[in-house]
């Protein structure tokens, strides 16, 4: 194992079944990475659904991916993939942006790729912002069927944007300057 791969459990016990499926899928990773990239796994259970995170802290940069099923088995699989289209869809932006990717091998980085996996915007809106409280904007999103809104809070006069989490409840990002 070339990878420093950190395992921990949150409510579910670590076997060693567990284990040797985490370390075997991510060890098909170690192809983009040097030796002794840490990667950091936490394995858990909230409301029988099997979650797995994964971080891979790299100079300058993050590379994480979150998945979740019934089957932790199945998370570990799309976890895995999650991780290595990150890669390289990102591949490019990590060198010309000089980040440091010295965590990165470097057949990986010199590898050539197509261009078309640059992002690209492809639409851009313009709406009126009336002032509303942050509760309003709820109500609104919830109105159009949508998973985010951005408004001005009428508190504070701020652009802020309200979201729906994963367990239904509801998220308020305000900016910091």
């Amino acid at each position: 194992m070339l990878m420093r791969i950190t395992i921990s459990g949150k409510n579910l016990e670590i076997t060693q079944g567990l284990r040797d499926a985490v370390e075997d899928k991510l060890s098909k990773l170690e192809k983009y990475f040097n030796e002794d990239t840490p990667c950091n796994v936490t394995l858990s259970v909230e409301k029988e659904r099997q979650k797995m995170e994964v971080t891979i802290p790299m100079k300058g940069h993050i590379i994480r991916a979150e998945q979740q099923s019934d089957d932790m088995y199945v998370t570990i699989d799309l976890v895995e993939d999650v991780i290595e289209a990150q890669l390289k869809k990102y591949r490019k932006k990590l060198v010309d942006m000089h980040q440091n990717a010295e965590s990165l091998r470097k057949e990986f980085v010199e590898e050539d790729i197509a261009d078309d996996e640059d992002i690209r915007i492809v639409r851009a809106k313009k709406f009126g912002m009336k002032p509303m409280f942050p509760e309003d904007a709820c109500v609104q999103m919830e109105l159009l069927g949508h998973n985010f809104f951005v408004f001005s809070n009428a508190q504070t006069g701020e652009v802020n944007v309200v979201y729906k989490r994963k367990d239904k409840s509801y998220g308020l990002i305000e900016p910091e300057f």
